[in-house]
């Protein structure tokens, strides 16, 4: 089972990290402004785990709707996804890969992991 890790950043938001069995970083989420709502985040990362996948890769992507996977390349030639909720709001986005199938291999771990995560509350560090 992974677990959702829960932290506050410098500017008095909340961000959460989801982490893998063997303790990796599946996907990173954006700034929350309360834990409140930062809650709310990992629950829209529940709900839509199990979306579909744009790759965004491909010469001629085939385009999906809201809520979706969106598999795109960055600036440094490495893959990455983002996953949006049914509003279009990123709600997780990835580390880079080096490979597509690595990519992909992510997000199956997002619907593996997400739906029974615990949600830990890290202390503040100081």
């Amino acid at each position: 089972m992974g677990r959702f890790e829960v932290k506050q950043t410098s500017n008095a938001g909340y961000m959460f990290n989801l982490i893998a069995n063997n303790g990796k970083v599946i996907c990173t989420s954006q700034t929350y402004a309360s834990l409140a709502t930062c809650k709310v985040g990992i629950e829209s990362i529940r709900t839509n785990c199990g979306s579909a996948i744009e790759d965004q890769t491909l010469v001629e992507p085939v385009l999906r709707k809201n809520p979706k996977y969106e598999i795109f390349l960055d600036v440094a030639e490495k893959y990455r996804f983002r996953l949006k909720a049914s509003n279009g709001e990123i709600i997780a986005a990835s580390q880079g890969y080096t490979r597509k199938d690595s990519c992909v291999k992510g997000i199956r771990s997002i619907a593996k992991h997400a739906p029974d995560a615990e949600i830990v509350i890290l202390p503040v560090e100081e």
